[in-house]
């Protein structure tokens, strides 16, 4: 099946929201307990391109499979070249490489857009992401330890980041 890469829409909001809530529900990948909705997704989605900041799915099929977005690292101006991504794939579709194709794609648009580094926060846990990025050249750069909690035990964070230039 190929894959392409394009900006989200509209009407990709219901399968964004479901991988959104698949991740919630059942991962650690998002420490949030509380599903989110629709209209959640929504102004998200609007505060993202009102900032310009790229939200991209991955299409295969006529189906959405994942999607992936940057936005700010931290709300204030002095962090403005640093960006944090987030990196979702629908669970049936999880080590087929989209996760790799849609974080190429991110930081090309980093890149163009001028940004100077960019940040993975990732549970401690999650060999996969930290490996997919480890790929990427992004390095470790601190560990914060029991600074979440979910299904009933304390994880930790990990930083990584990759700085592109600019």
């Amino acid at each position: 099946m190929s894959i392409r890469i394009r900006p989200a829409e509209e009407a990709d909001l219901p399968t964004i929201l479901a991988i959104t809530n698949d991740a919630i529900l059942n991962t650690t990948a998002v420490w949030s307990l509380t599903p989110a909705t629709l209209e959640t997704r929504r102004a998200w989605l609007e505060e993202r391109r009102s900032k310009n900041f790229p939200v991209l799915v991955a299409e295969g099929g006529g189906a959405v499979l994942g999607f992936a977005s940057f936005g700010d690292f931290r709300p204030w101006e002095g962090y403005r070249h640093s960006v944090e991504n987030s990196i979702y794939i629908a669970a049936g579709q999880r080590g087929r490489g989209l996760g790799r194709t849609l974080l190429g794609a991110l930081l090309d648009e980093a890149a163009r857009q001028g940004k100077h580094v960019m940040v993975a926060g990732i549970e401690a846990g999650n060999e996969a992401s930290i490996c997919l990025h480890a790929a990427f050249g992004f390095v470790e750069t601190g560990r914060l330890r029991q600074v979440g909690r979910k299904f009933d035990r304390w994880l930790d964070l990990v930083f990584m980041q990759r700085t592109l230039g600019a």
